[in-house]
């Protein structure tokens, strides 16, 4: 495990188009995601214990917040060969166990994590009606062993904000967690092997 910082794409990109795998067999795609107020993108993984530690408030978030228009994705980019607890049918058993409502997409190729310069687990990526980035960093500031509770304040408060037609609070703080399993010879330049402090 890496202990890695999220990479904050810069604020008003446009969401990087995508065609992924779910966990019930179906396709997705991004072109199929508009016409929703909001979208939130989640680069997350079953393994990671960061994942784990904020894996009941991702279920009551997106709980919350879907029917209000909030439209959810999360993303496996993780190499699943070395890393079979992420394979594609783990993500079907964990999406099962933990009663997640949202699609669970696997980036086998890891394409779509390069498109987005994700770098850990979780990252989130919230994107305005237009699909245009309005919010990237921390769910909020609990860690594994922080005794901090795990509220999903940060991320909360950002999509009250983009619900409502506003910007989402700053300054945005980055998402720590696992780097995400690049493949050999796949990792982006942006990766920092040595992690953060």
């Amino acid at each position: 495990m890496v202990r890695t910082a999220s990479t904050m794409l810069p604020l008003g990109t446009q969401a990087p188009t995508f065609s992924l795998p779910d966990t019930d067999g179906n396709t997705v795609k991004l072109s199929e995601l508009s016409g929703s107020k909001a979208l939130l993108v989640i680069f997350m993984c079953n393994h990671c214990p960061y994942v784990k530690h904020v894996a009941e408030q991702l279920k009551s978030l997106s709980d919350d917040y879907m029917p209000q228009g909030l439209t959810v994705v999360a993303i496996s980019s993780n190499d699943a060969i070395k890393y079979p607890d992420d394979s594609l049918e783990a993500m079907a058993t964990e999406k099962a166990e933990r009663g997640y409502q949202f699609a669970y997409l696997f980036d086998e190729s890891q394409k779509v994590a390069h498109d987005y310069a994700a770098a850990c687990t979780p990252d989130f990526y919230l994107f305005d009606g237009d699909q245009k980035l309005a919010y990237r960093g921390q769910l909020d500031s609990s860690r594994p062993k922080s005794e901090i509770p795990v509220t999903g304040q940060d991320l909360r408060a950002a999509i009250n904000a983009v619900l409502d037609g506003h910007n989402p609070p700053e300054p945005q703080t980055p998402s720590i967690g696992c780097n995400i399993k690049w493949k050999e010879g796949n990792e982006p330049q942006y990766f920092n092997p040595q992690g953060i402090a």
